[in-house]
Formats: C-alpha cells, sequence, structure tokens
C-alpha cells in the first residue's frame, strides 16, 4: 500500500467509510485485500449494538453519519450470517500503470446451503449404494422373519397328531354315553309302558271276579226263594180246607 503505518491506517479508514456508505467501492486488489478483514470486524462489532462497540468504530470511522447507518442498517442486515459479509471480484489491469484492479462489496443475498465439495459429492456417491446394498439385506431378512412367523403360526393352528387321536377317542367316549343314555331312556319308556298295561289287566281279572261272585250270590238266593215258595205252595196244599 506504500506509506507509514499512520498513513496505512487513515487510507483503510477512508476505505471502509466509502464502502458502508456506498456498500460497494473500485480500488486495487491489494488494499481490496488489506480492507476486508479491516471492514469486517468493524461490522462484527456493529452487530453487538452495545456502546462500547459503537465508540470502538468511533474511534476508526469519525463520520457518526456513517457509523449510525452501520449499526441501523448494516449491522442488523448480518445478524443471521456468521462471518463472509464482504465479496472481492478482480477487474482486470488498470490502464496506466496496468495495476491489478478489483471490487470489494457488502454481501446482501440470503444465507442458502453451499453445494458440497468434490470429494464430498464422491463420497456420497460411493455410500449410495453400500447404503442400497444394507437396506435390500434388511428387507431380505424382515421377510424371512415374517415366513418364519407365518409358518410358527400355522404350525400351531395344525393339531398333531396325538391331538387328532385324543380328540377322537372323546368323540367315541362322548357319543358311547349318548348310546347309553338313550338305551337306559327307553328301557324306562318301556317299563312305565308295560306297568300300566300290566294294571289295566290286574284290574280287568279282579272286576271279572267280582261279577262271577255277584252272579253265583245271586243264584243262590233266587234257588233259595225258589225253595222257599214251594215249601209255602206245599204247606197252603196241606192245610185242611176248612
Amino acid at each position: 500500500m506504500g506509506g507509514s503505518p499512520a498513513h496505512q491506517r487513515h487510507m483503510l479508514s477512508n476505505l471502509a467509510a466509502a464502502l458502508f456508505e456506498h456498500g460497494k467501492i473500485t480500488t486495487t486488489e491489494a488494499r481490496a485485500r488489506r480492507l476486508r478483514p479491516y471492514a469486517e470486524k468493524l461490522i462484527t462489532f456493529a452487530k453487538r449494538g452495545d456502546m462500547h462497540a459503537r465508540r470502538q468504530v468511533l474511534t476508526v470511522v469519525p463520520d457518526k453519519g456513517i457509523v449510525h447507518n452501520l449499526f441501523t442498517e448494516i449491522g442488523p442486515g448480518f445478524a443471521d450470517r456468521p462471518g463472509g459479509y464482504t465479496r472481492i471480484t478482480k477487474l482486470g489491469p488498470r490502464k496506466g500503470d496496468a495495476a491489478p484492479m478489483a471490487v470489494i462489496e457488502l454481501v446482501r443475498e440470503e444465507i442458502s446451503t453451499s453445494r458440497p465439495r468434490r470429494r464430498a459429492r464422491r463420497a456420497g456417491q460411493q455410500t449410495a449404494p453400500a447404503t442400497a446394498a444394507v437396506d435390500e439385506a434388511s428387507a431380505a431378512a424382515e421377510a424371512e422373519t415374517a415366513e418364519a412367523e407365518t409358518a410358527e403360526a400355522v404350525e400351531a393352528e395344525e393339531p398333531t397328531e396325538a391331538e387328532a387321536g385324543e380328540v377322537e377317542a372323546t368323540d367315541a367316549e362322548a357319543a358311547d354315553e349318548a348310546d347309553e343314555i338313550t338305551e337306559a331312556d327307553a328301557s324306562d319308556e318301556a317299563d312305565e309302558t308295560e306297568e300300566p298295561e300290566e294294571a289295566d289287566e290286574a284290574d280287568e281279572a279282579k272286576a271279572e271276579a267280582e261279577a262271577e261272585v255277584t252272579a253265583g250270590a245271586d243264584g243262590e238266593a233266587k234257588a233259595s226263594a225258589a225253595e222257599g215258595a214251594e215249601e209255602t205252595d206245599e204247606a197252603d196244599e196241606a192245610k185242611p180246607e176248612g
């Protein structure tokens, strides 16, 4: 940059004031590179926003209007940006002395995700097939597990041969018990049917016997009555006619 250290400090102060006032300036590449960290440090003070930071900036940039603009507009505008407040763009050699020129300006764009580097992209491309293979292996393992669980469920639902035999034996016993119960009920019904028939026969026999006894008694009475009547007639005949 040339000149004494004091001259360089004044030069940087004027360049920073012009940058904060206009937003961008054109200067040589050497001065732009020296100005960049100097201006970003002042923007960091403006982001703090306290009185101490404002006084420190005033010691470098004496213009109160520019400092007010720095603390009210530029500093809050970079509140979400962690760094990189300026950008340098090369313009080419200057006419006359062929000094390389550049434009330094404040970055006004919003923060966006930067593209990954080439190595990061290659690493992502290499890990993608491995991830796909791992996903396929996990899917195959899950499918095998599901098939095993289904087979176990089917085996649990199907009865074994011993269980089938036990079920058949139980069914046979139940059938035998049902037959025995049916035969017992049938025999009871038959006994109940025979008992009334036998009772009816006994009643009929008793009635016949009573009828015979009654008929015999009536015959005897009639015979005795007839005999009495004959005796009476004979007595009447034997009486003398008087």
